[in-house]
């Protein structure tokens, strides 16, 4: 089970864009609106080779703490739905070619398609029940309405604001966690700026206080911190806050450098991992927990509960 996207398929990404996209700004205009973020895209100009934008941000992508799952994800979402071909560069002036533009497209189909089927495999060996078609309706569901956020969509694939993503992912994470009965004692409820959603879940008779943003910017210390303060200030208080742009190193050492550690970190890998049926929400949530309590790590990849 990987957690980072397979070479051969960000070849085939990589191939598909240069084949699609003439223009340097729309190359860099398909990375903004499929979730990359200011860090994601800095260094990264019209002043490059059209090769070095796409290469340089795939390589900023993979060095995010979470491996840029999520944006790659939407990508290739993206790419394998794409039939909009500029008649100006593919016709008028040549600059691209339809034929090769669509074989790429198809190539690449066709290595997510097995890449999938090779996850189904994988997830039905490991499950412990059979899921019914209702359940695994509900899975699809997740799974598109997930990703269609990354693009600042819903989940008719209509373009939304800031404050309604907001209220999507609301919306997202509540459902998530009913579906998984993952009891929730207090309803996940958003403030006014449209991206910070707080609630309470029940976990093996412990709860917790959640917390969730949606960024541009990778989450920052004080933004932790603040968090932080609200679950220390609670009788025997325990949290989880998710980053769905990750978290910079020095937040999650500064938080570990606190008196005691209460605060487990979640990030939008973890539950593109979730919606993708590799991990339930139960054992996501059960592996952080036991990675916090057996090994002092807040902050871990769920499949080999090594630190990000």
């Amino acid at each position: 089970m990987e957690t980072k996207f397979p070479k051969a398929i960000t070849d085939k990404m990589k191939a598909c864009l240069l084949s699609i996209f003439w223009p340097k700004k729309d190359i860099i205009a398909f990375f903004r609106n499929n979730g990359c973020t200011t860090i994601d895209l800095l260094g990264i100009s019209e002043e490059l080779h059209r090769s070095a934008i796409i290469d340089n941000t795939f390589v900023q992508l993979y060095n995010r703490s979470d491996a840029g799952l999520g944006q790659f994800r939407a990508m290739l979402k993206s790419l394998i739905e794409w039939d909009h071909f500029d008649p100006y560069y593919f016709n008028t002036i040549g600059k691209l070619d339809l034929d090769t533009a669509k074989q790429n497209i198809q190539s690449l189909k066709n290595l997510q398609e097995e890449r999938d089927g090779r996850i189904e495999r994988e997830r039905r060996l490991a499950q412990q029940r059979k899921d019914s078609e209702e359940n695994r309706a509900t899975a699809i569901d997740f799974k598109k309405v997930f990703l269609n956020l990354y693009q600042e969509k819903d989940g008719d694939g209509k373009t939304i604001s800031t404050q309604k993503r907001g209220y999507l992912l609301e919306e997202f994470l509540r459902n998530l966690f009913i579906a998984a009965r993952v009891a929730t004692t207090d309803r996940f409820s958003i403030n006014i700026t449209g991206e910070q959603i707080d609630g309470v879940f029940k976990f093996e008779g412990e709860n917790y206080i959640v917390e969730a943003k949606w960024h541009d910017e990778i989450t920052s210390t004080s933004a932790l911190y603040f968090f932080s303060q609200k679950v220390e200030g609670k009788m025997y208080g325990r949290g989880f806050f998710i980053s769905i742009n990750g978290f910079t190193p020095g937040s999650v050492t500064a938080l570990k450098n606190g008196k005691a550690l209460k605060t487990i970190l979640i990030d939008g890998a973890d539950l593109t991992l979730v919606v993708e049926g590799i991990y339930s929400l139960e054992e996501m949530i059960d592996r952080k927990i036991k990675a916090a309590q057996t090994r002092g790590y807040i902050y871990v990849d769920v499949h080999t509960l090594n630190e990000k």
